[in-house]
């Protein structure tokens, strides 16, 4: 964005000082000219008239020492000729041989056409300028003057005007340029603070805050506006992690209560219930470490992830049993398909969390009688489990937006939720690093994948 403001502001001002200084250089060297031409018409008036003088007494003796004696102080040739064009005076001096357009603008005089404006006199131009001028005497053509002197001088004047001319626009294109970059930066501060802001909001510093007081009025606005969202997020976000920090301290204590009665309970029973009781504690242990997850949530913005080599094949089918009870009311039949262990370096909890909302998801959308499969496996480096079940599935569109918050699809009719399970599935592998894969099964259905990212190989 600063390259195109600068590039905006700058190049309207460089062409607009180039153009102002070449009129100026085009006008300084015009005038030079002008001046240099007034000074040729003047010599070619006086002699002109002193030619008349001499051509008619027929002596050619006083204009020889004027012309001579005129080229001895000033440097400029004066050649006079008569009505057949030969050479009357010319000092007496000097190569008085004519070029081919001298000799023809002194035919041309002699004529009786008086002399024309010489071409403009660029710097690089090299040549002498000549005047010629005929002379009258009572309407009649009695000879000619020619007039030539060397544009050195002139040509000097016009360099050294363009040359200051150049130092100037040069000067002035500095100035601008770094007013430009001045204009640029004050325009723009104020958006480079909100991306430092926004940045820093990013990394979990909530309190970044952009000053009001500089940048045009339009980024002051926004400034303030900004602040305030900053302040109404900060705020909002301040809520949810008191009410998680008092939903998961208040949970902690009734889970303890209840694990201590299942501990109870289970001295009188029988060994045929060791299982089920072994299966209570270690649901209880879970949430107690996804209530520790959350505590941690709420108390630093971060979870204290533990991580830990896990077989994935036995986390799918302990949490494929936890889950068998509750699909077996809805006529659902749980099954993991894994064959081996497949081991894991990630953190355990996570992973369970992220799990059970597919699987809850699954279980929820199954019809009767359905299978739902869940899967662990090796694939392109990646760790990966797979729930995969036989309900209506979704249309390519559909599973893109599926893991969005709050998004159901239209078929799900009376069927209970809210919409966050893959959601939430979603955010928990992200803090790992992970994915979550949702496209429709082969044969009918929905299979979502949980991508694992295998600490031990990095």
């Amino acid at each position: 964005m600063r390259r195109r403001l600068i590039v905006v502001f700058l190049v309207p001002l460089v062409a607009i000082l180039l153009s102002l200084g070449g009129t100026a250089a085009w006008s300084a060297t015009r005038s030079i000219q002008q001046a240099f031409y007034t000074e040729q018409l003047g010599d070619l008036g006086y002699f002109v008239t002193s030619a008349r003088q001499a051509l008619r007494s027929g002596s050619a003796t006083v204009i020889d020492a004027e012309v001579k004696r005129f080229e001895e102080v000033y440097g400029i040739r004066v050649l006079v000729f008569d009505l057949a064009g030969g050479l009357w005076a010319s000092g007496g001096e000097g190569d008085d041989v004519l070029a081919e357009d001298e000799a023809a603008r002194v035919d041309l005089a002699l004529s009786g056409r008086r002399a024309e404006a010489p071409e403009p006199v660029f710097p690089w131009i090299a040549a002498e300028s000549s005047l010629v001028e005929p002379v009258f005497d009572d309407g009649d053509v009695i000879g000619a003057v020619m007039v030539s002197a060397d544009v050195e001088t002139p040509r000097a004047q016009i360099l050294q005007q363009i040359l200051i001319l150049t130092l100037i626009s040069i000067v002035l294109i500095g100035l601008g340029v770094l007013l430009v970059f001045q204009l640029a930066r004050w325009v723009l501060s104020p958006v480079r603070r909100l991306d430092e802001a926004m940045v820093a909001i990013e990394r979990g510093e909530m309190d970044a805050r952009v000053a009001e007081d500089t940048g045009p009025p339009e980024l002051r606005r926004m400034t303030r506006v900004f602040n305030g969202m900053a302040d109404e997020i900060e705020r909002v976000m301040t809520r949810q992690q008191e009410f998680a920090l008092n939903a998961s301290h208040e949970l902690r204590n009734p889970l303890n209560a209840l694990l201590l009665r299942v501990e109870h309970l289970s001295t009188g029973l029988d060994a045929r219930w060791q299982d089920d009781i072994e299966e209570t504690r270690e649901e209880g242990r879970r949430m107690a470490r996804i209530l520790e997850t959350l505590l941690g949530l709420a108390r630093g913005g971060r979870a204290d992830t533990t991580i830990s080599a896990v077989d994935l094949a036995a986390l799918a089918g302990r949490r494929a049993d936890a889950w068998r009870e509750v699909a077996s009311q809805r006529g659902v039949i749980m099954r993991a398909a894994t064959t081996g262990p497949i081991l894991c370096v990630t953190d355990r909890t996570i992973v369970e969390s992220a799990l059970d909302a597919v699987i809850d998801n699954a279980v929820k959308f199954s019809p009767a009688e359905a299978v739902v499969e869940i899967d662990a496996h090796l694939g392109d480096g990646e760790c990966r489990l797979s729930v995969r079940d036989h309900g209506p599935g979704l249309t390519s569109e559909q599973a893109a937006n599926a893991a969005d918050r709050f998004w159901r699809s239209d078929d799900s009719g009376e069927t209970p939720g809210s919409g966050l399970g893959l959601a939430i599935a979603t955010d928990l592998l992200q803090s790992i690093g992970g994915e979550l894969r949702v496209e429709s099964a082969v044969g009918g259905g929905l299979q979502v994948t949980l991508v694992v990212p295998d600490g031990a190989g990095q």
